[in-house]
């Protein structure tokens, strides 16, 4: 079965890739032999997100897993102990050349921009040009939220802008094609054309919910504007990039056309580039960062050392805030998980052929950053996640361990068929020596039985449900108890 066929239900031409690394530009030395046999046991130790008890875990390569998910390039940060311990980059910035990604190679950080904008937020708050918990319109000024029944009693705040509980609309943005007319910030607040986004408006009342809108951070975005005066690339510049000496990182766009050596291109899902080679965000505190793996270290660290009131860039206080939970798994621009040595912060982006991740452990100082660009790098990013946490002994983010029971081949037999995934598209369950697989194409995908009704699969980490009728055969499946899939 192919990747893609489960993707819906998914968290984030076939060249032939050969691994590329290159050392971090700031360690004075290449890295001791140790440190260099972990590096390797990372890049041929990825891992999927389930493994099966008593078995052996996978060990997958890193260039095997760049080519299988048509991901022409990738590139990591390790922290280890509150630094940088090692910074690699994988395969090329564009499909077909030979130009290899380094460390300084620029990717789209996709959503990764938000945590970053809301350290440049509470910045301002520091500086009292902002306040966390007033409402919003009271500074704004090239546009206002607009009030309805929602915003009666309670009102859009900077706190809820950068935790997603404003109530606000619109959860991501598609970019602009380098062919596309780019619409002012105003135009996508209001959803006008050339905007390719619905307005952003209140339907839920502020405080309330918990919904990831990047039109809450496109508005935060405005009123930081509003506030200062001042161009937003040039302002996050001044606020956090060169404080935090994220000296090759950028909001600019689009991209100037000084720094497009520099910048990976983005590939779709089927490894092909994209035209003009990248969208332009003009939401910019939303999606619009371009920076490497190493620039997002230091800003990783920059909180942290904020956190223990080491930090010229942001205060105790407001270092806690941005740590602190607003609703359950999200800060202050950041996600949060775990407790004591897990408490852990960072975020995930996904823009058009950009896939990235990042995470820090407060406790320890231990993280990882990986950037790809490849629509189907979110899997590549977790399973280099994986293969870190399970070298590096992190607390959390290894694989879920499941355990396969042995079940009568005669039930297996019973669930063989063709299941509808979506219209015209059919999934084949078939039986093949006393193993079940669902078979999509030329390809193939073990199932492992939890139960005679019950399965997983460790590529993508799925649990699918057979439903029986009243006769005993199977009326549908359930993948992830969300998507129903009738027999057909």
């Amino acid at each position: 079965m192919k990747r893609t066929a489960l993707r819906p239900l998914a968290i984030l031409l076939i060249l032939p890739i050969a691994l590329v690394a290159s050392s971090t530009p700031f360690l004075s030395q290449t890295p001791p032999a140790g440190i260099e046999a972990r590096i390797a046991r990372v890049e041929n130790g990825l891992l999927p997100p389930i493994v099966v008890a008593g078995r052996p875990q996978p060990g997958m390569t890193l260039a095997s897993r760049l080519a299988a998910l048509k991901v022409p390039g990738a590139s990591v940060a390790v922290i280890d102990g509150g630094a940088v311990e090692w910074a690699r980059g994988y395969g090329v910035t564009e499909a077909g050349t030979a130009t290899a990604v380094t460390p300084r190679t620029l990717f789209q950080a996709a959503s990764i921009s938000k945590p970053v904008a809301a350290l440049a937020a509470l910045r301002l708050v520091e500086q009292e040009k902002l306040a966390l918990d007033e409402d919003v319109n009271l500074k704004l000024r090239s546009w206002k939220v607009p009030e309805n029944d929602f915003t009666k009693a309670e009102k859009v705040t900077l706190r809820r802008l950068l935790s997603h509980t404003a109530g606000l609309t619109v959860s991501g943005f598609g970019g602009y094609p380098a062919d596309a007319p780019v619409p002012s910030l105003v135009q996508i607040l209001d959803g006008e054309k050339p905007a390719n986004s619905a307005a952003i408006r209140v339907n839920a009342v502020p405080g309330t919910i918990w919904r990831y809108s990047g039109g809450g951070f496109t508005v935060a975005q405005q009123l930081m504007i509003d506030v200062t005066g001042r161009a937003f690339p040039a302002l996050m510049a001044d606020l956090v990039l060169r404080p935090a000496g994220m000296d090759d990182s950028t909001y600019e766009q689009p991209l100037p056309e000084s720094r497009r050596s520099a910048a990976a291109s983005g590939h779709a899902s089927d490894g092909k580039l994209l035209p003009g080679r990248y969208h332009t965000y003009p939401e910019m505190a939303a999606a619009g960062l371009w920076t490497t793996p190493t620039d997002l270290a230091k800003f990783l660290l920059e909180i942290r050392r904020a956190l223990e009131g080491r930090s010229p860039v942001l205060s105790q206080a407001l270092a806690r805030e941005m740590t602190t939970a607003v609703k359950p798994g999200y800060g202050l621009g950041l996600s949060l998980s775990g407790t004591g040595s897990s408490a852990s912060y960072g975020h995930g982006g996904s823009n058009e052929g950009f896939k990235c991740d990042m995470r820090l452990f407060v406790e320890s100082g231990r993280g990882a950053i990986i950037m790809t660009n490849g629509d189907r790098g979110g899997f590549l990013a977790a399973e280099i996640l994986r293969a870190v946490a399970r070298e590096y002994g992190w607390p959390a983010f290894g694989p879920v361990e499941k355990k396969a029971v042995a079940v009568d081949p005669k039930a297996l037999a019973a669930l063989e068929g063709g299941y509808e995934l979506r219209p015209g598209k059919i999934l084949e369950v078939r039986l093949e020596a006393g193993t079940l697989f669902i078979i999509d194409g030329e390809d193939k995908v073990e199932l492992y039985p939890e139960s005679e009704t019950r399965f997983f699969e460790t590529e993508e980490g799925h649990t699918l449900d057979f439903v029986k009728g009243p006769d005993g055969r199977p009326t549908h499946m359930t993948i992830d108890g969300q998507l129903k899939a009738p027999r057909r």
